[in-house]
């Protein structure tokens, strides 16, 4: 891919274009080759109909895709991979298990197909997804939940380049779907392949991706590092809910009275509701545009917990006349601050303006 760098692995390279009846789609990428890249975007954005173009599930797809130093399909060329030789891992968003089978049947199906890989560790996932106690179960006894652990699980054994997730959280609640995220973000910290991750949920996003192709309307409207992308301020409308910031640090202590955590980044600490994470570990949170207040001066004697000293970079229009979205920097990393105009001109706000970024513990969720 153009601009890795000579130890950054070659991702995946996509020029394709399809009819899906009246939306054209058109998905021009390129995604590196380590970590987690979201598609994003809101329902009927097309991002379904590019993650089965990149597994070779639709034949009319035109154009090319490249992963690596393999060619999967070069229509000019009449090449065209077909999917059980791309090495791809596929987990829709209603699973199709084997019904004949129980949990074990389904997972050593895909491990003995792949050739029973010993540098897989099929114990240590079976354990990592909670599985041990279902691998007896029959798949009509398991829950939503448990069915796309197993499905995960099974397309991991199958020992994938590539692994796709096509909103794999769609349609959990709300216990089971906080547990396959948790879940999710522990696989993220030692997969060794890339993933492709679809969802239309920016929470899923900010806690899981590194990389995001924001779709709409079947167009890739922008594509690049999570924060740099996110924190725009020319996103369209149908992608303002993805305005935001979203920001890693480590975790430097926890209030066990008042149960918050205090996260330190390169912009000052945010204080965050819940202890989920340990002294010393790596963090995200979101911060979105709409969670952010203004002041020219450090405040006292009010109800937020979050004051961060940022400069001014830009300012932009949001989707509302009334409003804008201001462009912040908190030392290295960017915020966005969604407020009114009327606020923007009584700040006097330009770009180079020195201000505190204001934000409620209660924002920011653990």
């Amino acid at each position: 891919m153009s601009g890795a760098s000579v130890d950054e692995p070659r991702g995946l390279v996509a020029a394709l274009t399809q009819s899906r009846g009246a939306l054209k789609i058109a998905f021009d990428a390129a995604l590196p080759g380590r970590g987690v890249t979201a598609l994003f975007g809101p329902s009927g954005a097309g991002k379904t109909s590019c993650l089965r173009m990149i597994a070779g599930l639709d034949r009319q797809a035109v154009g090319e895709l490249r992963f690596g130093a393999e060619t999967w399909q070069d229509s000019r060329r009449r090449i065209f991979v077909p999917p059980h030789w791309r090495k791809v891992g596929y987990v829709a968003q209603a699973p199709s298990l084997f019904e004949h089978l129980d949990v074990a049947g389904n997972l050593d199906f895909a491990w003995r197909r792949a050739g029973a890989p010993a540098r897989l560790d099929r114990d240590g996932l079976i354990d990592q997804f909670g599985l041990g106690g279902l691998l007896s179960r029959r798949v009509g006894a398991l829950s939503g939940g448990e069915r796309q652990r197993v499905a995960i699980v099974r397309a991991l054994l199958s020992d994938p380049s590539l692994l796709l997730l096509d909103e794999p959280l769609s349609g959990l609640d709300g216990a089971a779907r906080e547990d396959l995220l948790g879940r999710l973000e522990a696989l993220h910290a030692r997969l060794a392949i890339p993933m492709i991750y679809v969802s239309h949920a920016i929470d899923e996003v900010a806690r899981l991706a590194n990389h995001i192709v924001l779709l709409d309307a079947g167009q890739v409207v922008t594509q690049g590092p999570l924060n740099a992308t996110v924190t725009r301020l020319d996103l369209p409308p149908a992608l303002i809910e993805a305005a935001g910031a979203v920001i890693e640090g480590a975790v430097t202590a926890h209030d066990p009275a008042d149960h918050l955590t205090e996260l330190t980044f390169d912009g000052g600490t945010l204080f965050l509701p819940g202890d989920r994470a340990r002294v010393g570990q790596r963090l995200r949170c979101r911060v979105a545009a709409r969670d952010v207040a203004l002041t020219t001066e450090r405040q006292s004697g009010g109800s937020a917990l979050n004051q961060l000293a940022c400069r001014v970079v830009a300012i932009g229009d949001a989707d509302h006349p009334s409003q804008c979205l201001v462009q912040l920097a908190a030392g290295g990393t960017m915020l966005l601050a969604r407020i009114t105009r009327r606020s923007s001109r009584t700040l006097d706000l330009q770009p180079g303006s020195h201000v505190w970024a204001q934000v409620k513990a209660t924002a920011l969720g653990a």
